[in-house]
């Protein structure tokens, strides 16, 4: 049997990454260069020879757990009767504001939106939106999404893509505050000091303090 809350959760992660698909084939195109979307950096580098595999897992996995019998890939017993199963279908639900919310934040980067820092290219910085109150909305709402496909497809596998997930997100967000650091200076201390890294700041720091 078919479980719906997975396919709805697909069809969700499929859309986010054939936007990505979308958005570097576009700088691909305009930079008529491939850093920013390959990384240059040996550090990122090494993160993608994880990332690229558990991209395509994170593709899979939930169409696996939709209908196979398999203890290894398929849904356990429990998730597919209630509570539960209202529960994954939240998740499921919450999953699409987090690809709305990603576009929201694709949009607002525009021609700045790149998959890797790239060195050879200059960027503004963008503050505004959810910019505004936290520096790395998107990979936030990417976690958040991984988070959705664990409560949806709550399995071994997908527990341990998760984690993957969330490690190279928090490393990739301290990386490029680094390397943002070092290329806007002074005016990025700034947005450091009022803005959190994945959620908003409960006090904002005046603009004076260290």
């Amino acid at each position: 049997m078919r479980d719906l809350p997975c396919i709805f959760l697909a069809a969700t992660v499929w859309g986010y990454w054939t936007c990505v698909a979308a958005m570097s084939i576009r700088v691909r195109r305009r930079t008529r260069k491939l850093s920013g979307i390959v990384p240059s950096q040996r550090k990122e580098q090494l993160m993608w020879l994880v990332w690229v595999p558990l991209v395509f897992a994170w593709m899979v996995l939930p169409h696996l757990a939709a209908s196979s019998t398999s203890p290894a890939w398929g849904l356990p017993a429990f998730a597919r009767e209630q509570p539960w199963l209202a529960v994954r279908w939240a998740a499921a639900l919450l999953g699409v504001g987090c690809l709305a919310l990603s576009i929201e934040c694709w949009l607002r980067m525009g021609k700045n939106w790149r998959m890797a820092v790239a060195p050879d290219q200059q960027t503004e910085l963008v503050t505004s939106g959810l910019y505004g109150r936290v520096r790395h909305p998107i990979y936030a709402l990417s976690i958040l999404l991984m988070l959705c496909t664990l409560v949806v497809v709550p399995t071994v596998p997908v527990a341990v893509m998760a984690a993957l997930h969330i490690g190279l997100m928090v490393t990739k967000a301290y990386n490029e505050e680094r390397f943002l650091a070092g290329r806007h200076g002074e005016p990025y201390q700034r947005y450091l000091r009022r803005t959190g890294r994945f959620l908003p700041r409960l006090r904002i720091a005046d603009a004076d303090e260290p």
